[in-house]
């Protein structure tokens, strides 16, 4: 069915998010990305109508994928519609009938396959289903540079259709931290991609030395992995010093980052990893598995000096080394603090994502057909 146009000169989007988007218990980094750009776009010059879908996406059931395509279905023809890719990868027989007359763009904040602790089948599926929805958009937005490489390579995606907008990082005061060393904090989901396990593991390593480790996530959707985890911190007497905090959001966020010495991210992957900037916007060093595309968030203070430590993620044997030279090295740890606080000068803001973003959005609704 053909329906009007919007007006030419409207910039009309038409947002469609996961339905926890806004959940206090789901502070994700891809929900935070989602949010700030929704709310940052009009001041770009778009207006902004968001639709919050419910289901268990990337995976839903009839439902939920009924809903997507319904929502789809009523959108006039021409309309822009930036979908996150979380909603729209796993489903491309949704997408695919509403390609010619829609003009889509896909939000991808990881790669649905290269989630952790997935069936091979499984992986080898989504990414199949990836492969076609993403074909099927007129334009993919990455969230960082490599994110955009490792699209164009596993997809066969043009290289100018895949866009790059990373994450922005919010000014915020330096942290004074506690004693300079032993307050680590590790702020991601308790799931098994973010490495909780061998955070723990390389913690026990230490176990000789002073330091707490205050674990800050969602921890509703993977309930038996988090027993497991306070379990395992206890088998190994951690377990007054590991705290499984839950989400915080606002004023309790910012506290857990003030109290920081040390931020602690042993990821299997990681697409940018917004904490990474989170924390070095308040001057925080960061010891992180050098996984995707955290080197790139990482950085380098203007003399070349990274503000952290970067581990190679196959190596057992790294974490806790690394994790002992910063409980241990003052020199060390000067030197970090310092690049830590040159790179946070460095760091962009909401509003330069939103400029790239919305000059995607824009060249999407101005092309003739539908791909940018």
């Amino acid at each position: 069915m053909t329906r009007p146009a919007p007006g030419a000169a409207e910039r009309l989007l038409h947002c469609v998010l996961p339905g926890d988007v806004t959940a206090p218990a789901a502070p994700s980094g891809g929900n935070v990305y989602d949010r700030r750009v929704c709310a940052a776009l009009p001041a770009a010059g778009w207006r902004v109508r968001a639709y919050a879908l419910p289901g268990s996406w990337p995976r839903p059931d009839a439902r939920a994928r009924g809903e997507l395509a319904r929502c789809l279905a009523a959108l006039p023809d021409g309309a822009v519609v930036l979908l996150d890719g979380l909603v729209a990868c796993g489903v491309p027989e949704v997408l695919a009938p509403e390609a010619a007359r829609l003009r889509m763009a896909v939000l991808v904040h990881l790669p649905l396959g290269d989630e952790t602790g997935l069936a091979p089948g499984v992986a080898r599926e989504l990414t199949a289903r990836e492969r076609r929805a993403l074909h099927a958009a007129g334009a993919v937005v990455a969230t960082s540079r490599w994110a955009a490489r490792r699209l164009v390579a596993l997809h066969g995606l043009p290289a100018d259709r895949v866009h790059v907008a990373t994450p922005g990082a919010d000014p915020a005061p330096l942290a004074p931290g506690t004693d300079g060393a032993t307050r680590l904090l590790c702020v991601a989901a308790v799931k098994p991609r973010k490495g909780h396990r061998r955070l723990i593991d390389a913690l026990a390593a230490v176990a000789d030395l002073p330091w707490t480790c205050d674990c800050v996530g969602g921890i509703r959707d993977n309930p038996d992995y988090v027993s497991q985890l306070r379990e395992m911190a206890d088998e190994l007497a951690l377990g007054d010093r590991v705290r499984f905090s839950g989400p915080q959001v606002g004023a309790e966020l910012e506290d857990r980052y003030a109290a920081a010495d040390l931020l602690v991210l042993a990821s299997y992957a990681e697409t940018y990893g917004m904490v990474v900037t989170e924390a070095l916007g308040r001057g925080i060093p960061v010891l992180a598995t050098a996984v995707d595309g955290v080197p790139e968030a990482l950085g380098r203070a203007p003399d070349g000096g990274v503000p952290g430590l970067l581990v190679p993620s196959g190596d057992p044997a790294a974490l806790p080394a690394a994790l002992r030279r910063w409980l241990t090295d003052a020199e060390l740890r000067q030197r970090l603090k310092i690049a830590a606080r040159e790179r946070r000068a460095m760091l962009e803001g909401w509003q330069m994502t939103t400029h790239r973003l919305a000059e995607v959005l824009e060249r999407l609704r101005r092309a003739p057909g539908v791909a940018a």
